[in-house]
């Protein structure tokens, strides 16, 4: 269960981001990305290195608002620095020593959703994350 549930979290999080209409979901998940990246700085235990990953997140959500593939990178970064916490900092959630380590292992499960572009319920039902016109640019039809 300790490295299922995390998987089981992203994907939860994963269908229920997917719900969100298209015209928000990108923006929503921004900001949740950045939420996720100055998660440690009241406690992390890295000292000033907390605020200069928190600045970095903070920058890779911005460039999220506008990129799918930013959002990505910045779970992907996330998924580092919860790796950092689990070996030498202190965990996410205080009275839970190994939540750093499910964030790690959660991380990177929202991160391919969103560097498949985040596509919606229906599309991952279906199986079609992109549309081979989306994959070029081209608005739907």
């Amino acid at each position: 269960m300790r490295y299922l549930m995390p998987i089981v979290i992203g994907l939860l999080y994963v269908l229920l981001m997917s719900l969100v209409p298209e015209a928000h979901r990108r923006r929503l998940n921004a900001v949740t990305v950045a939420g996720a990246g100055a998660a440690y700085v009241s406690g992390g235990g890295l000292g000033g290195w907390e605020f200069a990953f928190t600045a970095l997140a903070t920058y890779v959500a911005y460039r999220g608002l506008e990129s799918w593939n930013w959002i990505g990178v910045g779970w992907l970064l996330h998924t580092g620095w919860d790796i950092v916490h689990h070996l030498k900092g202190h965990p996410i959630v205080p009275f839970a020593h190994d939540s750093s380590l499910g964030c790690a292992i959660c991380d990177p499960v929202i991160a391919l959703w969103c560097l498949r572009q985040g596509p919606s319920a229906r599309e991952l039902i279906r199986g079609r994350a992109m549309s081979s016109r989306a994959a070029v640019g081209l608005p739907p039809e």
